[in-house]
């Protein structure tokens, strides 16, 4: 029986329904695994930094979410770098989005620097332009939507496009979760996840993830984070499952909340521009008087949360700009805002207290 993704996020990733199992995989706190067979038997566990039990709970999870082979990471980041890692020896070329994430694009340009790949930014959103910077290209980067400004790719277009000329495609899926898109659906290589965000939900673990259907690139995943180290905590591990369990909730409510403060705030006087795609909990908002008063409604706010992280239950947000590493062309006065499970008229009324009024 095929379920939905609701059921699949609670039922995925526990041990067998048998009498006096535990209903959850336990935390395993341990570096070292009693050998079988001399070390020898295919799926012996080995050591501690190649697999862990609550890992793979996770890891269970989270791919029948997505519909592939999942690899949990210590962190977004340490994802990131083993997708980056899958390039070909040399310079090859990589086609990714202006306005991906700032930690996505500081890495890429730290290896441009030192020479390992060429960057050829696009904006993802014109499927002609990217098409157009993907001839000689070794791997397509997509993200969407983008951070921060919320720009939708065309996935299958675009990876059509990827396969003519021999191109592996990524695809951050951070902000859309597998429960409103699925890239390896469309054709798409490795999807990864800045779990900390939306997956765990709770803002109390930093993880990332990595998904799959090609077995070979999975084992590539895999050999990248048992030699780089790039291994996640187990009682880390828990904390996201547990969050996983709720997400389908935590999705429905805070995307509900996110569309209707994206009406209101686009008839607000205090609001240039609201960027919002239509599906998700994050909404981009042009505040009106510049830099200064965005960062007045940042700090103004008293239930919204100022911070730079986002996906948790609580609703946060931030000026962009004032980051040092964002592109030069996300608008100074855009705030992007993660929009929580709050009540909407509760954050509506604190949110719309802190906008300028314009005469």
């Amino acid at each position: 029986m095929t379920y939905s993704p609701a059921t699949i996020a609670v039922s995925a990733g526990r041990p067998p329904a048998e009498p006096n199992q535990g209903l959850n995989v336990p935390v395993t706190l341990t570096s070292t695994y009693v050998a079988s067979d001399g070390g020898t038997r295919p799926g012996d566990l080995g050591y501690g930094r190649w697999t862990n039990p609550t890992w793979e709970a996770f890891e269970a999870a989270l791919g029948a979410l997505e519909g592939g082979r999942a690899l949990l990471f210590g962190s977004g980041m340490a994802a990131i770098a083993a997708s980056l890692a899958l390039l070909p020896e040399g310079a090859p070329a990589v086609v990714l989005p202006r306005h991906a994430y700032n930690g996505t694009l500081a890495l890429v340009q730290d290896l441009a620097d030192r020479g390992r790949l060429q960057p050829r930014l696009v904006d993802v959103h014109d499927t002609g332009a990217v098409v157009e910077a993907l001839p000689g290209a070794a791997l397509l980067w997509i993200e969407t939507p983008t951070n921060p400004m919320l720009e939708v790719a065309d996935v299958p277009a675009l990876v059509t496009a990827a396969r003519a000329v021999g191109a592996l495609v990524v695809a951050d899926n951070t902000f859309a979760t597998p429960l409103l898109q699925q890239p390896l659906a469309d054709g798409v290589d490795v999807v990864v996840h800045s779990v900390t965000k939306y997956l765990a939900g709770h803002s109390d673990v930093v993880l990332g993830a990595a998904v799959t259907r090609d077995d070979a690139l999975h084992a590539r995943l895999h050999t990248h984070r048992t030699l780089h180290g790039a291994v996640p905590g187990p009682m880390e591990a828990y904390l996201a499952l547990r969050g996983l369990r709720t997400l389908p909730l935590r999705i429905e409510r805070s995307g509900a909340n996110a569309a209707e403060l994206a009406r209101r705030l686009a008839g607000h006087p205090g609001v240039e521009r609201v960027r919002y795609p239509g599906f998700g909990s994050i909404v981009s908002v042009e505040v009106a008087g510049g830099a200064d008063a965005a960062e007045q409604v940042a700090s103004g706010v008293r239930l919204w949360v100022h911070a730079t992280s986002l996906g948790g239950v609580e609703s946060s947000l931030e000026r962009r700009r004032r980051h040092a590493g964002e592109p030069t062309t996300v608008p100074e006065n855009l705030l992007r805002l993660s929009v929580g499970i709050e009540d909407v008229e509760d954050l509506w009324h604190d949110l719309s207290a802190t906008l300028p009024t314009p005469r």
